[in-house]
């Protein structure tokens, strides 16, 4: 390539380029300033060698600038010696799509531009992560790396040609490099047809059963249409909100109870349909419900674990499963009674990685809506979906059902999160660090029937490489097993969202259809009171409750 076609361009750094758990995330108009998206890129192309002459997955969810930032990497990996691009075609590739390719063709990394499930449009969020060659996120080590680069960068490396037309599938190049624009959906879908029963799932759907999908204008859109339609047989208006749009139609593309309202309403009455999901805005996440019911992440994890011999990926056995610190213990009960190995690892999905890179566990989920297995190294909404819809086929029993009957031979353990967002960074960092000044005198304290039995600060020890992480929440225990969680989010881009996490076990079968909220009550009270968050905050209640 000459060099009279790269571009070295002077640049001075940003000092708030640090990834969290989820990847660099900002409102758009950060993203928008001269060189800001140009210096985190950089630092990528800077601190890993790989990537010179080796192939790059590259693609997004569909968020208002999701194209330029397409055609600005690939300039830029043209200007840096990436031999290869695969790109979904329109810039459109979902997170678990991202990690199945780079797999699949062995690539060197990806790069995903998504904030999940953040508001998109002018006034919405961007963000951009990198997953590495095992098709995870990269690990506190890689993004911090990128960090101290980001601090001394002076300068970046950018073709001078133009970027092709990323709506055509095709092959092209772009100086020495060449540029894949790729069909987004046909690998992914192929994969979900290794791993699951779609005979089973057709006959089912014929049947009369009624099931509706919500794309939340969103990535899993084209995803949803081809495998539920196309290969299903589903009529196309049971997918709901399919098409892709920069701000998510207006929407807040988050699956939960609040955001996801009109497909709750779908489930009820007399008319009620009997399945329905929806994902998040890059796909990664899932909400189950059946008719009268939802199904909490955290019984979805147990309920996918106890039940993985019923889907022809899983048939051979499961080495064991993972679930973040602030997940119900529902699926610790399931591996038990399964004899195989559990976990309790940060929130956070790059710290499953290790776990499943080294065949200790086959499923792996977190409470905020997420779920996966080994198939790939990140959270997966419509394999979850699919799961369900599986085992729904081959058991021949409702939703409903299945919860019932799984908390009658494990127990159930009522759950629920309290979200506070926007909240002053400053206050909410003095709660936690009060909360920590507390841990040693909290065991022993009563509230009514609830006895403080333990409290600590989580802290990780990974078993494979034995790096530590710390202050990951806020954990207290009771005598009864009931638990509280305080953790801070690192999800969002506008203050602080403090999440409180609440669990309560219930062994009696006659006591497991109370309504959650009423069961809760007590431990609400004792969070509030322990933390002070009323006092501290002025809210009165929690913005989300899921």
């Amino acid at each position: 390539m000459s060099e009279a076609s790269i571009q070295q361009v002077p640049t001075t750094p940003f000092d708030d380029q640090r990834a969290g758990t989820s990847g660099l995330r900002k409102p758009v108009g950060v993203f928008e300033q001269p060189h800001y998206l140009e210096n985190f890129v950089q630092a990528i192309f800077d601190t890993r060698p790989e990537l010179n002459g080796g192939l790059l997955i590259l693609g997004g969810d569909g968020r208002f600038y999701n194209d330029i930032a397409i055609g600005i990497i690939l300039r830029m990996a043209a200007g840096n010696g990436v031999g290869r691009v695969i790109v979904g075609q329109h810039g459109l590739l979902s997170t678990p799509a991202v990690s199945h390719l780079i797999r699949k063709y062995q690539a060197q990394g990806g790069i995903i531009l998504s904030a999940s499930h953040n508001p998109g449009g002018p006034d919405g969020d961007f963000g951009i992560k990198f997953n590495t060659a095992n098709g995870g996120p990269a690990p506190e080590s890689v993004t911090e790396a990128f960090f101290q680069k980001t601090l001394e960068i002076d300068s970046y490396r950018i073709h001078t040609g133009d970027a092709p037309d990323i709506g055509r599938i095709g092959g092209f190049e772009l100086g020495d490099m060449r540029i894949d624009i790729i069909d987004p959906v046909r690998d992914y879908a192929g994969m979900m047809q290794d791993l699951f029963d779609f005979d089973a799932m057709r006959e089912l759907l014929a049947s009369g059963f009624q099931l509706r999908f919500d794309a939340m204008h969103a990535i899993t859109g084209p995803y949803a249409r081809h495998i539920f339609t196309d290969l299903l047989g589903a009529p196309a208006e049971w997918i709901l909100n399919a098409t892709p749009l920069p701000d998510f139609g207006g929407g807040h593309p988050d699956p939960n109870l609040k955001h996801a309202a009109a497909l709750v309403a779908l489930t009820r009455g007399e008319n009620g349909v009997d399945f329905a999901a929806a994902s998040d805005g890059d796909g990664d996440r899932n909400m189950i419900l059946g008719k009268h019911c939802f199904v909490t992440p955290s019984d979805s994890l147990a309920i996918i674990t106890a039940n993985a011999a019923m889907i022809p990926g899983y048939r051979n056995g499961i080495h064991g499963v993972a679930r973040s610190m602030p997940t119900s213990q529902a699926a610790d009960r399931v591996a038990e009674r399964l004899g195989i190995a559990h976990y309790e690892t940060p929130t956070g999905w790059k710290y499953f990685g290790n776990l499943l890179d080294h065949r200790r566990i086959t499923f792996c989920g977190e409470e905020s809506f997420g779920t996966g297995s080994d198939h790939v190294r990140e959270k997966d909404g419509l394999w979850a979906v699919l799961f369900w819809l599986n085992i729904l086929a081959g058991s021949g029993r409702s939703v409903a059902d299945i919860l019932a009957a799984h908390w009658r031979e494990y127990g159930r353990n009522y759950y629920t999160r309290h979200d506070y967002e926007g909240i002053d960074s400053g206050i909410a960092t003095q709660l936690m660090d009060d909360l920590r000044a507390q841990l040693d005198s909290l065991p022993g304290q009563r509230f009514g029937e609830h006895t403080i039995a333990w409290a600590d600060d989580f802290s990780y020890t990974d078993p494979i490489d034995a790096t530590v992480s710390t202050h990951q929440g806020i954990r207290i225990g009771f005598e009864n097993g009931s638990r509280i969680v305080y953790r801070l989010s690192g999800t969002g881009t506008q203050g602080a969202t403090l999440r409180v996490y609440l669990e309560s076990f219930e062994p009696d079968p006659a006591k497991q259809q109370h309504d959650t909220r009423q069961v809760m009550q007590a431990l609400v009270d004792i969070a509030n009171r322990v933390a002070g968050i009323r006092a501290r905050t002025g809210r009165n209640a929690p913005d989300v409750i899921t």
